[in-house]
């Protein structure tokens, strides 16, 4: 590629460079000639005058002294003709002038000579053959001069720029081909301006996104391994105590045996819903929705949840702000964070519920005063498979949150997670775009 980026640069070089120097040859050539025979008829006019004050001085052709109407020719063969057109003077060439009327336009110069206003002669100067050819000669060498620099400045920015655009895309194929069989560390770290450098950033930013998708599918995986493994294990080893008749098959043995079947259905029915989240883009059907309506829903359904855990439960909706949603996805995200909120309260703590516009966004946040999250944790409350160190004794699989903020995505909102070293935990969602009522 840079061998024919080079070859067209050079050919649009080498073309402009001649096209620019016959238009200056051309251009100078007759701007010479013209500037010659311009120069040259000024000069048969001068020696003109010149004759016609020698003419006055002898009263007529005899005697004539044409010194000064010589000087006056600048270096030409000065020819005196009378008014009919027979030589005067020829100095040099003796008298007659045979020949002189085969000569070209562009070899000599004529004027009359005016006596009182009247003809009585003319003057014509002769040229050699090489007048004028040095003047020529010094513009065409320059002329020369200047294409070769340009030629050569030509092709020193034609290899400069052909080098320039193809040794990023050079290092960006190498580090694409060495990604793409396996190794997660190339990057094309080219600097080069414009699009080339946005596109070798793209692909820089593009690894690491697919080394960090992989880097934490392989971590849930582990942990998904992880939290299937321990009920499991300890079904197998109830279910082998029982077979082997280690162990009576009371009912308390078989109530353990059914909390660890309990599990690891709500395992698997966690890692069910994060992926049902992760597509609920695909999924969605929004329609209009009072945001009160829903939160008042969810603090419905979990009611029976939220006595049991022994929370005071307090409101703050405001009536009338309809978004554009899938009611049933946003009653599954909320509904995740109340759960959440009971899972880790204690009797005695209050959860309010605020749902309305918040600086001209319609928000709904679930507020505790439970023990809190540690600063630490708080940026990874949303990750998969994630659990704080106070939860070692409280059920759950840490994926609630997770498809919590994959359902808030897929409506274009954002959610985030809050809390002060006093304990209470803040979780705010945010919707985009409103409609009122009113």
């Amino acid at each position: 590629m840079r061998g024919r980026l080079f070859a067209a640069f050079l050919l649009v070089a080498l073309s402009s460079v001649a096209v620019l120097t016959a238009a200056a040859l051309a251009g100078t050539g007759r701007g010479l000639a013209a500037a010659e025979s311009t120069e040259r008829d000024r000069a048969a006019t001068r020696a003109a005058d010149e004759v016609a004050a020698a003419y006055r001085r002898a009263r007529g052709w005899t005697g004539l002294d044409l010194t000064s109407a010589a000087s006056a020719a600048a270096g030409a063969h000065l020819i005196v003709l009378d008014e009919h057109g027979r030589v005067v003077s020829n100095p040099g060439h003796g008298h007659g002038g045979p020949g002189m009327g085969t000569m070209s336009v562009a070899d000599h110069a004529e004027a009359p000579v005016m006596v009182d206003g009247t003809t009585v002669g003319s003057v014509r100067l002769t040229y050699g053959a090489t007048a004028g050819s040095a003047a020529r000669d010094v513009t065409w060498l320059w002329i020369a001069v200047a294409a070769a620099t340009a030629l050569a400045v030509a092709i020193a920015a034609s290899w400069f720029v052909s080098r320039r655009i193809t040794d990023p895309l050079t290092r960006l194929a190498a580090a694409a081909r060495a990604f793409a069989i396996g190794d997660r560390s190339a990057r094309a770290r080219v600097r080069a301006p414009g699009e080339l450098g946005t596109l070798a950033t793209a692909f820089d930013t593009m690894a690491d996104a697919v080394t960090n998708t992989e880097r934490n599918r392989r971590d849930l995986t582990a942990d998904v391994a992880h939290e299937l493994r321990t009920p499991l294990a300890a079904l197998r080893a109830g279910l082998e105590e029982l077979r082997d008749g280690l162990a009576p098959a009371d009912p308390h043995r078989l109530s353990d045996l059914h909390d660890q079947a309990l599990r690891l259905g709500r395992v698997v029915d966690d890692l069910a819903a994060l992926a049902a989240a992760e597509a609920a883009a695909l999924s969605l059907h929004p329609t209009d929705v009072d945001l009160a309506v829903v939160a008042e829903s969810v603090l419905g359904a979990h009611a029976a949840q939220l006595r049991a855990t022994g929370l005071e439960v307090h409101t703050e909706l405001a009536h009338g702000v309809i978004i554009h949603a899938d009611p049933d996805r946003l009653h599954q995200a909320l509904g995740n964070v109340v759960a959440n909120a009971a899972r880790y309260g204690r009797p005695g703590d209050r959860l309010t519920v605020r749902a309305g516009m918040v600086d001209g966004t319609p928000t709904v946040s679930v507020s505790d005063t439970g023990p809190g999250i540690p600063e630490d944790e708080l940026p990874h409350v949303f990750d998969r498979m994630w659990r704080g160190r106070g939860s070692a004794t409280i059920a759950g699989s840490g994926i609630g949150l997770a498809v919590v903020r994959e359902l808030v995505t897929a409506h274009r909102g954002s959610v985030t997670a809050e809390s002060g070293p006093g304990g209470g935990t803040t979780i705010t969602i945010r919707l985009p775009g409103r409609k009122s009522r009113r």
